[in-house]
């Protein structure tokens, strides 16, 4: 059966619109099972997902083409990476997470509604959150929006005094809005985009909320969601913002990443003998609109990120196991639902203080 509809795209082939592609069948072997995909005239008319499929499969025999789909499979489902199981209930707890309009903060967001819990989609876009929330109606629990722009200390600021006024406590904080190798651009205070959002818009919004998370004496969690970036970051106190050096996107993100684990380890040593346990991790490599600076090509998207990344659901699963399960450890780093490698840089106990002392006189915490 295969072969004779192998032959009759070959007959019919004038017909077809992909006339640079054509299939030759062996008639006079009729032990070989197997047909052989050759380019003629190669064309710009090809459309992509042909192309795709002469690279991956030309001329190979059907026994082939299964193992070569279930390896893709076998591959897909090891990229995936960890599952949350927990069947924690949050009900009568709030939750609090930035960027929650889209991507793995839109999934991480479902995921706690199901479980009972109030959680407060912190967005820049309030027609873009509303939107979300929109989406999310249903799924249990209760679901609200509050604008929050980390690219403005003064939108902080504002967020966080709302929270207070309406007396919300707040029990898990997830720190998950970021930019991702964005040109460079500057926040409302003239910080590097990165650094300034990633890192310093975190960091204020965190010791803004955690005087009321200390006093309501329940249970707490502050998530940072950092990325394995990190591991290429370098923290220059002196030039933290790389206003010395010619501006790279990757480099740039990679140091607010890092800030993020450093931001984590201090922020857990002086939080010792509280009731607030503190997490750092890293999602997965994750196709979402923070991707858009570096990702145009719809054809790299849609066929070749589409199986080596995660989907924002799996992306979500860490974020939610250290939301409900996980434990806090030294390491402060998670992946794949469980403890991770965090780079030496992030261990360094001295840089943690010293970052966390500049980003408090740069945010102006004390007044």
């Amino acid at each position: 059966m295969f072969r004779s509809s192998l032959q009759t795209l070959k007959t019919t082939k004038s017909s077809l619109p992909w006339q640079s592609l054509w299939i030759k069948t062996s008639a006079n072997n009729k032990q070989a099972h197997k047909s052989e995909l050759t380019l003629h005239d190669a064309s710009s008319h090809l459309p992509h997902g042909a192309l795709l499929w002469q690279y991956l499969v030309g001329g190979v025999s059907v026994t082939g083409l299964l193992w070569s789909a279930l390896w893709v499979v076998a591959v897909r489902r090891y990229l995936a990476g960890g599952l949350c199981t927990s069947t924690a209930r949050l009900t009568g707890q709030t939750v609090v997470i930035t960027g929650a309009n889209v991507g793995i903060g839109k999934e991480t967001a479902r995921d706690l509604l199901r479980r009972g819990a109030h959680v407060i989609l912190a967005c820049r876009s309030f027609s873009k959150a509303e939107e979300a929330r929109r989406s999310l109606l249903g799924e249990g629990g209760k679901v609200e929006v509050r604008l929050l722009d980390l690219s403005s200390l003064q939108s902080v600021r504002d967020f966080a005094a709302g929270l207070v006024k309406d007396n919300i406590k707040v029990h898990i904080l997830i720190n998950n809005a970021g930019v991702f190798m964005c040109p460079y651009m500057e926040t409302q205070e003239g910080f590097e985009m990165q650094m300034g959002t990633n890192h310093l818009g975190h960091f204020l919004l965190t010791n803004l909320l955690l005087p009321q998370m200390k006093q309501h004496g329940e249970p707490a969690r502050i998530i940072n969601v950092s990325s394995t970036a990190c591991l290429g970051g370098k923290i220059d106190l002196d030039d933290l913002f790389q206003k010395k050096k010619p501006y790279d996107a990757l480099q740039s993100y990679s140091n607010s990443k890092l800030a993020n684990v450093l931001f984590t380890r201090r922020l857990a040593h002086l939080l010792r003998g509280t009731k607030i346990q503190v997490f750092a991790l890293h999602p997965g490599s994750v196709v979402s609109s923070a991707t858009r600076h570096v990702m145009s090509s719809t054809f790299f998207k849609d066929y070749v990120i589409s199986l080596a990344l995660k989907t924002t659901l799996e992306g979500a699963q860490t974020t939610v196991y250290c939301a409900t399960e996980a434990q806090q450890h030294s390491e402060m780093y998670f992946s794949d639902c469980a403890v991770g490698w965090a780079p030496d840089a992030s261990k360094d106990e001295r840089l943690a203080e010293d970052l966390w002392k500049l980003s408090a006189q740069l945010v102006k915490l004390d007044e």
